[in-house]
């Protein structure tokens, strides 16, 4: 499991990214679309990034990526899905 430090946490809550409009999103476990679901993001969600890992490729609205954004401790979405304005690191990676 990836944990995300509260010194992380503090400094990326201040700062929210929208997920594609239109798009519900599974929040899962780990990096990957064969980590366990362990919620679903509504359309017009906006979610804190607290670091960023690599793992599965998915394609999304914003491309395709291998990129996962640690929105809160043990979930994560795909990059692909979430606008950071970016085709890349955001944000630190997860340790």
């Amino acid at each position: 499991m990836l944990v995300v430090g509260a010194a992380s946490e503090a400094a990326a809550a201040t700062r929210t990214y929208p997920i594609a409009p239109g798009y519900s999103v599974n929040v899962r476990s780990g990096p990957g679309i064969h980590y366990s679901v362990v919620r679903t993001l509504v359309p017009g969600s906006s979610v804190p990034i607290y670091c960023q890992a690599p793992g599965e490729t998915v394609t999304g609205p914003y491309g395709t990526s291998n990129v996962w954004d640690n929105i809160a401790n043990g979930q994560f979405v795909a990059d692909a899905y979430v606008n950071t304005g970016s085709d890349g690191y955001i944000a630190p990676r997860c340790a």
